[in-house]
């Protein structure tokens, strides 16, 4: 095995383990790892994201029903908008998207640099909102219209489809303030959400992907050995002091994928 392989592979056990000891936010750096150490392009490490972001959340959904912390009918109502966008975003609109869009001062825009851009900003909103904290507020909800939620689903839907993300740090939030779920529980709910619309979005996929099946599932199967590691670790582990730390670790890789995606040549 050449080094870089056995580098993506402890990669992915690491990731595992964030998710883990944090209980989501690690799955944001699947992509980057593809991209910039195992030299995927960003659409083919977009779709293995989702892929390995869906197992892993699969997994969670089990550990946190365990402790009952699942509310499955609150998830699958806010699955169904988001599965759509992902799909649609993943099987109609990411393989529209002309390869060049457009020059800016002599530098050409193209739809691999936008994808990993859009990714990036992404990244500083989640960093952001793992250095600052989630306040419960779940006694405070105002039951809203489903037609929002629907519409929100779709907005979330879109963004997971685009950057291979599950988007937990968006949908937990929303768990609590538009469904009035517990912290606790909105995490545990929002993975049944992340797991179904990152499935369904790398099916999306499947279809123009020349899957490497073999490194995919060695991938997702040390992502998952992380995870049971990490789950073990955090009972030993503040949750939010780490919560922070990787915080301020997602927004320093998230300048870093800006800075290079405007010098590259």
């Amino acid at each position: 095995m050449a080094l870089i392989d056995f580098l993506g592979f402890f990669g992915a056990f690491i990731i595992g383990m964030v998710l883990g000891l944090i209980g989501g936010g690690g799955s944001i750096l699947t992509v980057p790892l593809l991209v910039y150490l195992l030299a995927y392009n960003p659409v083919t490490a977009t779709a293995y994201s989702l892929f390995v972001v869906g197992t892993s959340s699969i997994f969670g959904v089990y550990k946190k029903h365990q402790k009952k912390l699942v509310d499955f009918k609150t998830g699958l109502a806010f699955s169904f908008p988001s599965f759509i966008a992902v799909y649609t975003t993943r099987r109609y609109l990411v393989p529209n998207i002309p390869e060049e869009l457009f020059t800016l001062n002599g530098f050409i825009i193209t739809k691999e640099i936008a994808i990993m851009v859009f990714f990036a900003l992404v990244m500083l909103a989640a960093a952001t909102s793992m250095i600052k904290g989630k306040k419960d507020t779940s006694g405070t909800f105002i039951k809203q219209p489903y037609y929002k939620t629907f519409v929100q689903g779709l907005i979330i839907g879109v963004i997971t489809g685009l950057i291979g993300a599950g988007g937990g740090f968006l949908y937990v939030p929303a768990l609590v303030l538009w469904a009035g779920l517990s912290m606790k529980n909105a995490v545990g709910t929002s993975l049944v959400i992340i797991s179904i619309n990152s499935i369904i979005g790398f099916l999306g996929d499947l279809h123009a992907l020349n899957t490497d099946w073999v490194f995919l599932l060695t991938f997702s199967a040390l992502t998952m050995l992380g995870v049971l590691l990490g789950d073990y670790l955090s009972k030993y582990i503040s949750n939010k002091k780490l919560k922070k730390g990787f915080g301020f670790f997602v927004m320093v890789m998230a300048i870093y994928i800006l800075i290079k995606e405007f010098t590259q040549n």
